[in-house]
């Protein structure tokens, strides 16, 4: 095993084929001649351990190298051993040989080994000793002074070779049989076939460095230098494997998609073409029908000035006439007053005053008339203007009702347009999931395999397993498991005294676990509650919680019970009575929802009483609507039908059955409710989370603009008028955290300086006991 193949053994990949170095071998000007006598001792160069040599990402342990280069040296003994053999049933011929001429390496002659002797370095030999090629060389081929690439050199290398005719030395003949045979030898069909026609070329190169045992520290050097870029070079090509592998895959996916939007496009292409066509089309005939109608137009405009002109010429005639039949009719009355026999006594001077008078008054009243006709010709009568304007207040009437209702349907219009955008986006977000869960969907869990890990067997498991979906049994298998684990637990390690820890769990050091039972966990959490409503100094509820922890336990084992409690209560989420308490202690819910929840439950039972006259515990069907739609006036006829299957009503029933209504309001030992109750609480969280998104829409906000404090003032009363002020000013509180005493007037100017969020509004009111006080009022119907 060579060094090649340690690297390959640590690092765990292949060496790649690559060019063998060659090494030359020359001497500088004032060197040293090398080897000027038999007795001369090699030059010492300074050479690197191969421990030493290691590449970058690559450690080699010492002992493995040194156990390696023993066994490499084994196996290059018994090849040396077995070319020997070959050597010495071949060779019987001269032994010396004259060499060409190697650079500036100077050697000189050296004694020749006896036969069947072998050098002490136990290198390969041929008869017992190495070939004596290139030793005796006669001291004419020895090389002054002389720079390799000069013409001198070149004039001189070519007198020296041309007399000598030298042959190959057998050494070199016998390494390249070798070789040969080798690479016979090898399957070049495997996918590590460049590896293995590297091997033999590693093993000639091994037989020449141990056979030169001058050059043997810098030959060695040499090859540890390519075999560690080798297995440096293996590495970065591993390393660069993954990254070519996902360099395929996202050039596969950005083809496909490539090939989707051109295919998309030219359905596009061709639609737009089409319609480009239709369009061309309806341009070219509205084209003619422009061109006609102008020809129309220009024909209408001469006739129009042919009849104008045409009129015109009758007004002056008309007028001619007029003044024709004037003067005949004036003439035709002075012939008949002169001729009148009841005028004859009359003075003529008195009579033609008089007629020039008339006629000066018919003018002046032609002229009058006139005037009236031109200022009061398109005046109507009285009747009709009034009968006029009490159709146009009619008419106007028309036209805002129509444009209330226009404004009604421009809303609901945008309403519906935003409606369509959220469902468009809840679309895509599902067909996401959707696509997701397909391709990350696993089969459905046995969960029939948990019954014999639940204590209580298969018995119990189907009492907690009964109306749950998978997520709420992984949640109820994770109680149980979760109570074991704290049933194993004798001590709890203390959180410290950082502002981050609630000041209940505020301990340094080891606290003991009390082990309680569930139900006696949920008789201490009921106690605290009836402790908390009657309290009438209110303190904050995690002080509250560990003051009532001493006064039940005493201080020396209330911080061990709080700690107990607290870690129940993190771990069941499903048992409504530590969830809630949990809720409110860590901060995340207000208690006094907790508080307007049992009061709505007691209003309720209080309800069904009153109405059970003869006080047997039993109502009808009809009865229980009746009181639930006195009691929740707001429900809609859904949820009622909800809360009345929830508490036994199914399609089947009539309205005179009879239903056990104190059994609505039970609880287990667990202080789990019975489903009319739990619907009840699903129907507030469902409320309440409809309440605030109107609100949110009424704003017209996104969650991380920032919002006034009048500004939700006025969507709050849009949303629900009914609000009285207390109520409004209490949710205003919540929602800018706002103490009593800072709470502005309406009105007043200090009220644009209040500003918050618009999420951070809705969270705090998402922890608030906030509820409809009325119906929304709506607005008119188209």
């Amino acid at each position: 095993m060579g060094c090649w193949d340690l690297v390959a053994m640590v690092t765990d990949c292949t060496l790649p084929e690559l060019p063998r170095p060659r090494v030359r071998a020359a001497r500088l000007p004032g060197c040293p001649r090398v080897m000027d006598s038999p007795n001369s001792q090699p030059l010492n160069f300074p050479t690197t351990s191969r421990a030493h040599l290691r590449p970058l990402g690559v450690s080699i342990d010492d002992s493995l190298f040194t156990e390696t280069k023993n066994t490499q040296k084994r196996k290059l003994s018994q090849k040396r051993k077995t070319l020997l053999g070959e050597a010495e049933s071949t060779a019987h011929g001269n032994t010396a040989f004259q060499p060409p001429a190697y650079g500036c390496l100077i050697t000189r002659p050296r004694k020749q080994r006896m036969p069947g002797k072998q050098n002490r370095s136990g290198s390969f030999s041929i008869g017992g000793h190495l070939s004596p090629w290139p030793r005796y060389i006669s001291d004419q081929t020895i090389l002054h002074n002389r720079k390799p690439c000069s013409d001198d050199y070149r004039k001189r290398a070519g007198s020296l070779q041309q007399p000598l005719g030298t042959t190959k030395p057998r050494y070199l003949e016998q390494l390249e049989n070798y070789l040969r045979k080798e690479l016979l030898l090898l399957d070049l069909s495997t996918d590590s076939a460049q590896e293995l026609r590297l091997q033999p070329y590693r093993e000639i190169f091994e037989f020449f460095i141990e056979d030169f045992k001058t050059y043997k520290p810098l030959l060695s050097s040499i090859k540890n230098a390519y075999e560690v870029m080798l297995a440096h070079q293996r590495e970065k090509i591993r390393a660069l494997e993954p990254l070519k592998a996902k360099l395929i895959t996202v050039n596969e996916n950005c083809n496909e998609r490539i090939l989707v939007m051109r295919a998309e496009e030219r359905d596009e292409i061709s639609m737009l073409k089409k319609e480009k066509m239709n369009l061309l089309k309806l341009i070219d005939k509205k084209n003619e029908e422009k061109i006609s109608l102008q020809t129309e137009v220009t024909k209408l405009r001469k006739n129009l000035a042919e009849e104008y002109l045409h009129y015109l010429s009758e007004r002056d005639a008309r007028k001619i006439l007029i003044a024709d039949l004037n003067e005949l009719r004036y003439q035709r009355e002075d012939m008949s007053l002169a001729q009148s026999p009841g005028v004859w006594g009359e003075d003529p001077v008195k009579l033609t005053v008089a007629l020039k008078m008339a006629r000066q008054d018919l003018t002046r009243t032609q002229m009058e008339l006139n005037t009236m006709k031109a200022n009061f010709g398109d005046v109507v009568p009285r009747r009709d203007f009034e009968m006029q304007e009490k159709t146009l207040k009619e008419l106007q009437e028309q036209l805002e009702s129509l444009r209330d209702d226009y404004e009604e349907v421009r809303k609901e219009h945008e309403m519906l347009l935003q409606l369509h955008m959220s469902t468009l986006k809840e679309r895509d977000q599902f067909y996401s999931e959707l696509q997701e869960i397909q391709r990350t969907s696993t089969p459905r869990p046995d969960w029939s395999k948990c019954e014999d890990m639940v204590a209580g067997g298969r018995d119990r498991w189907h009492v907690l397993a009964e109306g749950k979906n998978s997520d709420q049994l992984v949640d109820v298998l994770l109680e149980e498991i979760g109570e074991g684990l704290l049933r194993e637990k004798d001590f709890f390690p203390g959180l410290g005294y950082g502002e981050s820890i609630p000041p209940f769990l505020r301990f340094d050091g080891i606290v003991e676990n009390k082990k309680p039972t569930k139900k006696e966990v949920v008789k201490l959490l009921k106690d605290a509650w009836k402790e908390r409503i009657t309290e009438e100094q209110k303190e904050k509820f995690p002080d509250f919680f560990f003051s009532f922890l001493e006064r039940h336990f005493g201080p020396g084992d209330a911080m061990a019970w709080a700690y107990t409690i607290f870690e129940y209560i993190k771990l069941f989420h499903t048992n409504e009575v530590m969830s809630q308490f949990y809720a409110v202690l860590m901060g995340k819910r207000k208690e006094s929802v907790y508080i307007k929840q049992k009061q709505t439950i007691a209003q309720l039972l209080k309800e069904m009483t009153n109405v059970d006259s003869q006080n047997e515990g039993l109502l009808t069907m009809e009865q229980l609507s009746t009181v639930l739609k006195s009691t929740f006036p707001l429900k809609k006829d859904e949820r009622i039908q909800e809360l009345m299957e929830a508490g036994g009503w199914h399609p089947s029933s009539s309205n005179a059955d009879l239903l056990d209504y104190r059994l609505l309001f039970m609880e287990d030992e667990e202080g789990q409710s019975v489903p009319f109750v739990q619907k009840l609480w699903e129907q507030y969280v469902v409320e309440k989370d409809e309440y605030l998104n109107e609100l949110k829409q009424e704003l017209g906000l996104e969650l991380n603009e920032e919002v006034t404090l009048p500004k939700v003032r006025e969507a709050l009363m849009n949303i629900d008028p009914n609000l009285d002020k207390q109520t409004l000013n209490h949710y205003l509180r919540q929602a800018f955290q706002l103490p009593m005493t800072e709470m502005p007037e309406e009105d007043e100017e200090r009220e644009e300086g209040i500003v918050t969020q618009l999420q951070t509004a809705l969270e705090q009111l998402q922890m608030s006991d906030i509820r409809r006080m009325g119906p929304r009022e709506q607005e008119p119907a188209s």
